[in-house]
């Protein structure tokens, strides 16, 4: 009798443990499957955010507070997201904190960085190419000024924002081509202005809290 008890001790450490874990691996990253439909026009960080938590409802993780990746004239982005940790949809790391989410130790690539679906979003070499991701943002998370779609409000071609590069791949083998956060000036925030550089209007959303 003490061995049953023993036994069926064990194995609810075990299956504790293990919901444990598979609780701290649950999405808390990933790249929007859609845009809203108005290029940089997102309605400002309040409607990205939006965005970020409607889709995120609908895959399921709605009982967490999403946001943006996204710095305005008056906001860094980096300052919006908590500390994380961040995993991907299939519970993959990320990023433990902020730190190596902005440096060399991020495991932001192709691969890792889904959508809230857990599918991938095609990249350089793929029709049509979608690695552009909008943040506003230069490598530390901070705004890239003057490079926010007027603050996620314009879809005007002569407005630009700043994206990066979720497979880590461009035009050269440079530190701008190959960052996830911070590459290159669109060509301009209209929705038909956005593929031109290659993208499609996607952002990434990480939880808050």
């Amino acid at each position: 009798m003490k061995a049953l008890f023993g036994s069926i001790a064990c194995l609810a450490i075990i299956l504790g443990a293990s919901m444990g874990q598979a609780q701290d691996n649950e999405m808390t990253f990933f790249i929007t499957s859609t845009n809203p439909g108005d290029g940089g026009n997102l309605g400002g960080l309040e409607g990205a955010d939006a965005h970020c938590q409607t889709i995120a409802e609908a895959a399921g993780a709605g009982d967490k507070t999403w946001r943006a990746y996204l710095s305005t004239s008056s906001v860094n982005a980096r300052d919006r997201i908590g500390d994380g940790p961040w995993h991907n949809a299939k519970g993959e790391l990320i990023a433990s904190n902020l730190e190596e989410l902005h440096g060399d130790a991020n495991r932001i690539n192709k691969e890792t960085a889904l959508t809230e679906t857990g599918d991938m979003v095609k990249g350089r070499g793929e029709t049509p190419n979608q690695h552009d991701i909008l943040t506003g943002s230069n490598a530390d998370g901070t705004v890239a000024a003057g490079m926010t779609c007027e603050d996620w409000t314009s879809d005007a071609s002569t407005s630009q924002a700043f994206v990066g590069h979720h497979d880590r791949i461009g035009l050269r083998d440079d530190a701008p081509s190959k960052s996830w956060n911070a590459s290159h000036p669109s060509r301009g925030c209209g929705q038909e202005d956005l593929p031109k550089s290659g993208g499609a209007g996607f952002f990434y959303c990480f939880t808050a809290d």
